[in-house]
């Protein structure tokens, strides 16, 4: 940096945003069998409800996770991975990577160590907004092949064979707007993750570091991704539920986010909304861990190379 010296070198916005896709990418990589478990748990039973002594085909996070091995195959743990992948480098850049720079921006360029709670509830909800508006064909990409099943032998096909093929069927069959279903939903969804999320982690990592509990460490992240996780968790199954299900609908299921709301509501009851959470909060809490961790050593790893190269410079 011009007339600073190389100790001046802290995480700039493009670093961020590059630590946080990456971060993202590793989180997904980890955790993307739990992620899968979570939606086949959440379509479940959106077609009909099951007759009386008949068992869901999933039962628990692992229970799903056996089933689907023994039944499809390991490989298909990781149905959507790519679509998830893209998802992330073009999700989790912005609503993670840009947070920092938008807290600034609501605060006016004051100088605070500690912004309002407002100002954090603020630019979560900017960059969660800002990332699904051009990542949610990504996610309705991962939603779909995640939920779909392939068993041959019971009649079961997938819906699609590949991912560019997901994204070419979908615009050709649905329009580009199907690409982009369930959109205003997840930009809510993911106002509500973000501010739990990324405010909850902020916070809790402020207090440690404030009231000097812990060094700005590993183990000082590992604890406030994992307390981000479970109240992410807590707050956004509901809305995680809906979304799910509205986004792997074929068209005509449902008249649209509220209908396929108040559909799940009267045909299998407010328990309905918590489906899947088990495998919400093991996923939500490990690739919050995973992430936060990622991400933080990143942007270290990533500074420590620009202050050796303007050592060099200014040497």
């Amino acid at each position: 940096m011009a007339g600073g010296s190389a100790a001046d070198l802290g995480p700039t916005a493009v670093v961020k945003v590059f630590s946080a896709g990456t971060a993202g990418c590793v989180a997904d990589l980890v955790t993307f069998p739990l992620d899968t478990a979570k939606v086949r748990l959440q379509v479940q039973g959106e077609s009909k409800a099951l007759p009386k002594g008949q068992k869901a085909a999933y039962r628990g996070v692992f229970g799903t996770i056996i089933t689907i091995v023994r039944t499809e195959g390991p490989r298909n743990l990781y149905n959507g991975l790519l679509a998830g992948l893209h998802r992330q480098m073009c999700f989790a850049s912005v609503r993670i990577g840009l947070y920092d720079t938008m807290k600034q921006l609501y605060a006016h360029g004051a100088e605070s160590m500690y912004p309002g709670l407002g100002t954090r509830l603020l630019a979560g909800s900017t960059t969660g907004a800002m990332a699904v508006a051009f990542a949610q064909p990504t996610d309705v990409v991962k939603v779909r092949f995640q939920a779909q099943v392939h068993q041959p032998e019971n009649g079961s096909v997938k819906r699609y064979s590949s991912t560019t093929e997901a994204y070419r069927t979908i615009a050709r069959v649905e329009g580009l707007k199907g690409l982009w279903k369930g959109c205003l939903l997840n930009i809510a969804r993911n106002a509500i993750v973000n501010c739990s999320e990324l405010v909850t982690y902020d916070i809790i990592k402020e207090q440690i570091l404030k009231n000097k509990l812990m060094t700005d460490n590993m183990p000082c992240h590992f604890t406030a991704a994992f307390a981000a996780g479970f109240c992410t968790t807590v707050v956004a199954s509901p809305v995680d539920v809906v979304k799910t299900r509205f986004m792997n609908s074929v068209p005509g299921q449902y008249g649209g986010a509220a209908n396929c709301a108040l559909t799940m509501l009267l045909k299998e009851g407010p328990s309905a909304f918590y489906k899947g959470f088990m495998p919400s909060f093991l996923r939500l809490g490990s690739w919050n861990i995973v992430m936060f961790v990622s991400y933080e050593q990143i942007q270290r790893a990533v500074v420590r190379f620009q202050r050796r190269l303007a050592s060099e410079r200014f040497d």
